[in-house]
């Protein structure tokens, strides 16, 4: 048994590795911006998960398929993948010293068939200057995260605390996407490894 992990993501390859679970990465090639965000960004996250999930179906309509899409949104507004260092600054800042909201939503496939689903956590940032914003950004690339930022490693600096699934933020909530590849026959408990 081997899936599909729809996502060139370094973090949800990094997830994906806790277990023995054989899987390879493939880019599903979908331009986000097709879908339209109508206010929930759940949903959002969810929808742009489902339609990455059924561009690879179309190529691989034998194999099971897991693809997620992670959204930063705070007070309305969606923080996407920052296209440029000034946007990401403007993103951090705009963090700086309050709480936003992660979503990301996870869709399972297989042929015609699909589930799909969306965790949330909140985040609590510290105060941030714009020096510390700065170094933040020269030493953890930002152009490829939601937001401008990543949890993990240096991440910790710039986080006063959280609330929910850690690895929902790094990209990839492991709860939602056992509790989806169960729909398909898979335990991760079954692949369960030491790392």
């Amino acid at each position: 048994m081997e899936i599909i992990l729809g996502s060139q993501s370094p973090r949800r390859r990094e997830i994906m590795n806790f277990f023995s679970l054989p899987f390879r990465q493939i880019n599903p090639e979908f331009d986000e911006s097709q879908v339209v965000f109508q206010g929930d960004p759940a949903a959002f996250a969810r929808e742009v998960a489902r339609r990455k999930a059924l561009c690879l179906c179309e190529k691989y309509p034998k194999d099971v398929i897991l693809t997620a899409d992670t959204v930063v949104y705070r007070q309305g507004r969606l923080f996407m993948k920052p296209e440029n260092i000034e946007e990401a600054y403007g993103m951090l800042a705009e963090l700086s010293g309050k709480e936003h909201q992660v979503f990301t939503g996870v869709c399972v496939a297989q042929g015609n068939t699909h589930f799909s689903e969306s965790e949330e956590s909140r985040v609590h940032f510290h105060e941030l200057t714009e020096p510390q914003i700065r170094t933040y950004h020269q030493f953890f690339a930002p152009l490829d995260k939601a937001g401008g930022y990543a949890i993990q490693k240096g991440g910790s600096l710039i986080v006063k605390r959280i609330e929910g699934c850690y690895y929902n933020i790094m990209g990839l909530p492991l709860q939602t996407v056992r509790h989806l590849l169960l729909k398909m026959g898979i335990d991760l408990w079954d692949y369960l490894r030491s790392v």
